[in-house]
């Protein structure tokens, strides 16, 4: 099996199985949470219409996340980390990249999204030797000082704008577990039983991948076209 160097590294939400309304009214009566490791996070925002123009508007969830690695030329799960809804994904990045490389994985770019635009990750990358193709955030190319030529240098190199460009492969591949797998809402309760969902469904995606690959039968929520561009020579 043929490993590109290119990985993408994104979080994604599941709902706990819990009714928060219910679950309110039992924790007032004195009774514990539904699920105790279940917790509120943000999964980033949406524009809406609003009297005073455009605005973006943050929703929250109350679940759990997991971090992701996939390998673009494969549309492989190389890496998974289930985690806690109020994780940060700036700090969860180098562990996943880590497991990646304890892997034996050959990583030339990593690309992520602004979620993971944190200073220590692009240091921890270029000591690795390894691009960065971590989507940057509006400060940091348009504040009015000199220290923002280095950002603006990796803005427009080759690997920075190729990386971001294939980061729809992990969206895809998101939607895929959502459609098919039902990775919308959390099966069960507590982060261990969680965790073993998350595990069940990507090695899920991945036997569909691997069978695609080997052989071109396609399975619901795969394109068919990636099975062609990726098909092995005989």
């Amino acid at each position: 099996m043929k490993f590109g160097k290119l990985q993408i590294v994104d979080s994604v939400h599941l709902i706990a199985d819990v009714n928060i309304t219910k679950d309110r009214q039992r924790q007032k009566k004195g009774k514990p949470p539904r699920d105790r490791d279940a917790d509120w996070g943000a999964k980033g925002g949406k524009v809406v219409e609003t009297e005073h123009g455009s605005e973006r508007k943050t929703e929250y969830f109350y679940g759990y996340k997991d971090q992701v690695s996939l390998n673009a030329e494969s549309g492989l799960v190389t890496s998974l980390m289930p985690g806690h809804a109020d994780d940060y994904d700036g700090h969860e990045f180098q562990k996943l990249v880590e497991k990646d490389l304890k892997k034996g994985m050959e990583i030339g770019t990593v690309a992520a999204d602004k979620g993971y635009d944190d200073g220590e990750n692009h240091y921890y990358l270029e000591k690795k030797r390894i691009n960065s193709a971590i989507r940057l955030k509006r400060s940091r190319t348009q504040k009015k000082d000199t220290h923002k030529e280095g950002w603006l240098k990796l803005a427009a190199s080759s690997t920075y704008q190729e990386g971001l460009k294939q980061r729809y492969q992990i969206e895809r591949k998101f939607g895929e577990a959502r459609k098919w797998h039902g990775f919308m809402r959390c099966r069960y309760l507590g982060n261990i039983r969680h965790g073993i969902q998350s595990y069940l469904t990507f090695m899920t995606l991945n036997l569909k991948r691997l069978v695609k690959l080997l052989t071109g039968v396609a399975f619901k929520g795969e394109s068919r076209e990636w099975v062609r561009a990726t098909m092995p020579t005989v």
